[in-house]
């Protein structure tokens, strides 16, 4: 079941379109059973275009959508929102407009979004942000503009850590490494780079093939494999690439799309990669391996898949297209193990041995069905196996 939210429209000629969708992590008293949606909206009136921002509430073990709270005005700000940034540990989101960026903050019911008494004061008047993405420890926010712009942040001071007017001719994809040390940026024409942020400069220009185009970058996120995932673009056809991130030069490629790929997304875990077609397909990609776990035909049925992004908990997948609709799709892509569950599965074995063992005990001269002498007792005493107890008396008797 695939549950989706699409434009709505009024009575008069106002209607709202949805332009841009991500989770927020923030815990729920619902035994982890939902989980809030913050949807970025462009409210059109006679009047002109308002953004807005709305809350809803997807439920795992219904697969249904519930609205949360009211809409937010987007701050006075005119135009839809351009994308959202969702703080790691649940405080708030940014959101970038046509002119500026702010800051948004549950309230205390966490039923509706507040514009933040915090001002970003280094991204007012800067212009639209294309990406905006939080390292994963929260504690950075880069800002990719439609000039080429990239900032880079600490957050929540917001002192500037990198500043490059001309990074890239305009940016169409950013991603922090796990330990926050690299960021790797794409752009619609030109190379993709990463970024040390201590030293503050490009530390690598990604190789590529004459004709090729970078256009998503993801890097690893179980903590064990330092390596960066894009997806490359040749003649039509989709390609995953790796590279290493020990010496930044490409281990290989697979091709998964004989199309665009247009979206790219990957779990907290770092085992599944998502990626999206301009025909509103989507295929979750087994790292380990490789290869196309689940596909989703026709998710967005004749539109072009423009974000995708996993649920904290990886059960789900939102997605973003053209049609200006968002979809959450439920997916099993193989939950953890945690160390509870592994030592009740070795608890309940040893129990079941056990019990095996003492039904064979009991009715072993019926199971073996063993030729028996006359005198020959049916079975050995039970001493026999767990050994008689000597008392005391006993221990010094040779």
């Amino acid at each position: 079941m695939t549950m989706e939210l699409r434009r709505r429209r009024g009575h008069s000629s106002n209607h709202s379109q949805i332009t841009c969708a991500s989770w927020l992590p923030v815990p729920t008293s619902s035994a982890d059973e939902s989980k809030l949606i913050v949807l970025g909206k462009a409210e059109s009136k006679t009047d002109g275009t308002t953004g807005i921002l709305q809350l809803a509430l997807y439920n795992f073990k219904t697969d249904e959508f519930g609205s949360k709270g009211a809409e937010e005005e987007g701050g006075g700000e005119e135009g839809g929102p351009v994308c959202i940034a969702a703080h790691p540990g649940g405080d708030g989101v940014v959101v970038s407009f046509s002119k500026c960026c702010k800051y948004f903050e549950l309230d205390d019911l966490k039923s509706k979004l507040k514009v933040s008494d915090k001002v970003l004061s280094p991204l007012l008047g800067v212009g639209p942000q294309k990406c905006l993405t939080f390292s994963v420890d929260g504690c950075k926010l880069a800002a990719g503009g439609e000039d080429g712009h990239l900032r880079v942040f600490e957050w929540p001071s917001m002192q500037l850590l990198l500043d490059e007017p001309k990074a890239q001719s305009s940016f169409k994809d950013l991603d922090f490494s796990l330990d926050s040390a690299f960021l790797a940026s794409t752009s619609n024409a030109g190379p993709a780079r990463v970024w040390d942020i201590t030293k503050t400069v490009p530390i690598a220009t990604l190789a590529r093939d004459q004709g090729d185009s970078i256009d998503f970058c993801r890097f690893s996120r179980d903590g064990t494999k330092p390596f960066l995932f894009c997806t490359v673009t040749r003649g039509g056809k989709s390609s995953i690439a790796v590279w290493n991130m020990a010496t930044w030069k490409k281990l290989g490629q697979k091709k998964f799309f004989d199309k665009p790929i247009s979206a790219f997304g990957i779990s907290r875990n770092g085992k599944f990669l998502a990626i999206g077609s301009i025909e509103g397909d989507i295929s979750i990609i087994e790292v380990q391996k490789m290869q196309v776990q689940h596909s989703i035909k026709r998710a967005h049925v004749g539109a072009t898949v423009r974000s995708i992004e996993f649920s904290c908990n990886g059960r789900a997948l939102l997605s973003m297209s053209d049609e200006w609709a968002a979809r959450v799709n439920p997916i099993q892509c193989g939950a953890d193990w945690k160390d509870w569950q592994i030592y009740l599965v070795l608890l309940t074995m040893i129990i079941i041995s056990a019990i095996l063992f003492y039904i064979f005990f009991e009715h072993s001269d019926s199971f073996w069905n063993f030729p028996l002498g006359r005198e020959q007792p049916a079975r050995p005493p039970i001493e026999a196996i767990l050994g008689d107890p000597v008392s005391p008396d006993d221990q010094n008797v040779w």
